[in-house]
This record gives C-alpha cells, structure tokens and sequence, in this order.
C-alpha cells in the first residue's frame, strides 16, 4: 500500500470573508425587526470570532410593550427608533474579550451612531453586505468617522453560486 494514501489535497468551499458574512446574516436571522434585519460579528486577526450581535429590543424589557414600526410622522415614543438596539451596539456591549484591532462583518454599513462605537474600541476594518443608505447625510458622517479614524471599509458581494448552492443545501437537509 502507498505510504501517502490518505493525503488528500483539501480546499475550503468559503474564504474567511464569507465564511464570517455568512455568520453575521445568520445572526440578524435572531432580529425581530420586521423592516431592517441586521447581524454583525467581530473577528480577530487569526480569524477567530469574538462577538456577534443583532439589532433588537433591550434586554430584558417587554418587548410587546414596544412598538416595532417605522412610520416617523409619529413621535419618537411610538417609533422602533428610540428602543432599537443596533446589532454593532449588541456585539460590543456582549464582547468577552477587547475589539481592539478587529475586523466586523455586518450585514448593514453601520449608521454615524455605530460609527462612533466602532471607532472608539478601535476596530481595523469593516466589511458589509449592503449600504442601503449610501449618499445620506448620516452615511456620510459614518464615513467620514470611519475615514478620521483609519478604519477601512469595504462592501462584500456574495457569490451567487453560493447563495444557491446554500438552497440547494437547505432543501436537501429539511
């Protein structure tokens, strides 16, 4: 019998980048947000995870007794706005270990508020799904924070073949 046999030559079907946006979609699965689901996670520089979040209500707190929508002709008591949790606050409030010189994947290009956050506990870099709100005068202002700051950014796109390869995946296991 051959000595090397089982050396096998083996790939990973997901680069770290996916691997971890994959993550943070699966987090903002958690939201009960019913317009904007959005899930983060933090990973260090040896591609280990420290902390993931998703935007909901605050801990703790009834959340039947808070509204959930979005309609900002009312006032502020009765708009998701001023109980929403963001999924970037989430993840730093819940870390176990500093963020300091981490990457955050998140689903969402975070708001001027998170901005803020992320730039305090000193992240490298973020990485994004989506920047819905790109050209706002708050998208600007994260930008800006992100630019002051030295933190990079950058918006992921996900293979369509994974996306439908995951479908695929997800009938064949249910």
């Amino acid at each position: 019998m051959p000595e090397n046999v089982n050396l096998v030559p083996v790939t990973s079907y997901l680069n770290w980048d996916e691997y971890f946006m994959l993550q943070a979609m699966m987090a903002s699965f958690k939201s009960k947000d019913p317009n904007t689901k959005v899930g983060c996670v933090f990973v260090d520089d040896n591609n280990h995870q420290l902390s993931m979040g998703y935007n909901g209500q605050i801990s703790g707190i009834d959340e039947s007794k808070i509204p959930w929508g979005n309609i900002k002709t009312v006032p502020l008591d009765q708009q998701k706005y001023a109980y929403v949790v963001h999924s970037e606050a989430n993840a730093i409030l819940h870390a176990k270990a500093p963020l300091g010189n981490s990457r955050c994947y998140v689903t969402l290009f975070p708001c001027h508020e998170c901005a803020k956050m992320l730039a305090t506990v000193k992240i490298k870099e973020i990485v994004f799904l989506s920047d819905k709100y790109n050209g706002t005068v708050e998208n600007s202002i994260a930008k800006k924070i992100f630019e002051m700051s030295d933190i990079k950014y950058r918006e992921l796109k996900i293979r369509p073949d994974l996306i439908s390869d995951m479908a695929t995946y997800f009938q064949f296991m249910t």
